[in-house]
This record gives C-alpha cells, structure tokens and sequence, in this order.
C-alpha cells in the first residue's frame, strides 16, 4: 500500500473511531446492550470516553458461564452498584449456589425499578424471592426458575405485568392466586413443576396465553379472553382420583373450561383429560367453543368416561379445522407412558 493511501485509511479509521466515541451516552448503552454484562464492562479499558460507558445500559444480562464464583459474585456486585442509567430489561442465571448473595442482589435491583427481570440460577434448593421484588411497581414482564414464591402481605400487585411465567418452584394456593388477580392485565401465563399448590385459581380477565404443566388436585380458570391453552396434568397427582358425583354442578369440566368462550387453540396432555371425565358422571360442555379452531388431545379410549367427554368437546365446537389425538393403552393411564395412535 502506498503512503498516500496508508495515510487516508489511517485517518478514515480515526474518524471513525472518533465518531463511534462521540455518541451520546445512551447510545452507547444501547449498543453495549446486545453484549453480555462482562464483555460490556471490559469496554471500559478502550479509551476514557468509553470507560463508562457500560453504566447506561439499559439492558443487563449476567451468566456465570465460565467464571470462577468469586468472580461472577464480583461482577454481578459491580454491575448493580456502578450503575447509572435506568434498567429496562435484567437477566440473571447461573449453575452455582449464590444463595448467601442473592437477597443483596434484589434489593439493589429493586432500587432501579426494572421492567423486566428473568432469573435463572438453577444450582442448590430454590431461592426465596424476598419481598422487596414484589414492590416493583413498573415491572412488565417476570420470569422466574427454582424458586420459592412468598407474597408480603403488603402487595399490591404487578399493575403492568403482562407476562409471567414460573419453572420449577414452590407455593401456596391462596399467593398464586394473589399473584395472578392482581395482575390486571397479565396477557401470558407459564406455570410448570410447581409444587404445594392443591388448587390451582386462575383470575385473569385479560389472559391470552396460558401453559400449565404440573400436579394439583383441582384447578378453577376464570379467563374469558382466552385464546391459546395447553392444560396438562402430572400422572402422579391426585387431581383424577377424586369420585365422580352424579349431577355435579360444579364439575371438573365447567371449573376448568366453562368460561374459555373466546378459546381458539387448546391442548389437553397428561391425565388431564381423566381429571375432566371423573367431574360428574354425565359430563356436558357448559358452553359453545365457536372460536375453538384446534384442538390436540390424549386421551385413553379404554376409558369410556374419556370418549365422552372428548365427544362433548368436539360437538361444542362447530368450526373446529384441525384435531390430532394422541392415544396410550389403559394399563398405562397411570405412568404417564403413551403410545401415538
């Protein structure tokens, strides 16, 4: 390359660089948003204009990875007290114990009033979300792992949490509930592996999206906007062994489905399906599926009680385009193991 040439792509690349370092703050956030909390932090040794650079991020995502937990411990500290723009989004997870540590981290995230927080630390007994979690007024979106949900009685509810969704974690009848209803606008719900909750109460007049996946003995869904469900049930659970009740009026079938008037896809798996047929002896759909497009089944076709209610189901939805069953043998109804028929 000639001198002149090697002149003019030095002095491109200074420009450059000095147009890069001559953002204003908040882009430079935005940019060191799409990397990780560690790669984001070692910016800082660029230059001076960028040595803070990181602080205004306003999206955070921390994940041990290969670090050394005294190392992550260090960072995730660091990131949450330097910090000075506000936090839209924050992502947290990790395959070591951080127990003595994680109290201290949500209070400090707390204080910035995120509007999404995820939080995935998967190692040792689940983590007790502390309270201070619950009084995030602003926050839209919840995602939690291996944790322990514990309502202060203090709650007023998530007044803009649209979506929440719960892998693996411990509860009561009466917070989940809480959580749920005081969520006015929740849109989409996950719940999955949960454990200690009995009966399960979903209030959530503008739920759209709903996947549950887990053991209970009996679940109520008040949702009349309903479009999307997958219910399925634990083989193990006790939910399908109560007796059926001639002439129940408050069967399995009306508590679960009856007000889903606006349900276009549904999926039922598991013994959810046994756990709608042992509500009363004659089961009868309470109500018309007109929107009711798809629908995926498993069911034992053994179990006459499980025909009739599928039979039910689809004499209640007139425009149904799309139907895929699934069968397993009735010596198996209790395993869970199925066969595709």
């Amino acid at each position: 390359m000639s001198t002149c040439k090697k002149a003019r792509a030095e002095a491109t690349s200074v420009v450059s660089s000095d147009r890069l370092s001559s953002l204003p703050p908040e882009i430079k956030g935005d940019i060191l948003s799409r990397l990780n909390a560690e790669e984001a932090v070692r910016t800082s040794t660029l230059s001076s204009t960028w040595k803070d650079a990181w602080t205004e991020m306003p999206v955070i995502s921390l994940s041990d990875g290969n670090l050394t937990r005294t190392k992550f411990v260090t960072l995730v500290d660091m990131v949450l007290l330097l910090h000075k723009g506000p936090i839209e989004e924050f992502e947290i997870s990790g395959s070591k114990n951080y127990h003595d540590e994680f109290g201290r981290w949500m209070i400090m995230l707390s204080r910035r009033s995120p509007k999404s927080v995820t939080i995935k630390l998967n190692s040792g007994p689940k983590y007790k979300i502390p309270s201070c979690l619950f009084s995030i007024g602003d926050l839209e979106s919840l995602d939690l792992k291996n944790c322990i949900i514990s309502l202060p009685r203090a709650f007023q509810g998530f007044k803009s949490l649209s979506d929440l969704s719960m892998k693996i974690f411990s509860s009561t009848d009466k917070d989940i509930q809480n959580l749920i209803s005081f969520c006015p606008v929740l849109t989409y719900l996950r719940l999955k592996s949960f454990e200690g909750i009995n009966c399960l109460n979903i209030q959530a007049p503008k739920l759209e999206y709903l996947k549950v996946v887990g053991g209970f003995e009996d679940i109520n869904l008040d949702a009349p906007n309903l479009e999307w469900a997958f219910l399925s049930l634990d083989p193990k659970a006790k939910a399908y062994q109560s007796v059926p009740i001639a002439h129940d009026k408050e069967s399995h079938v009306k508590k679960s489905l009856g007000s889903l008037s606006e349900i276009k896809t549904l999926g039922i798996s598991g013994s959810f399906m046994k756990y709608l047929s042992k509500g009363c002896i004659l089961t009868t759909f309470p109500s018309m599926f007109t929107c009711l497009e798809n629908i995926f089944l498993m069911i034992c076709f053994w179990d006459q009680r499980q025909v009739f209610t599928t039979c039910s189901l689809l004499e209640k939805a007139p425009n149904l385009m799309k139907l895929e069953m699934w069968s397993y043998p009735f010596e198996h109804m209790g395993t869970g193991s199925g066969e595709h028929s």
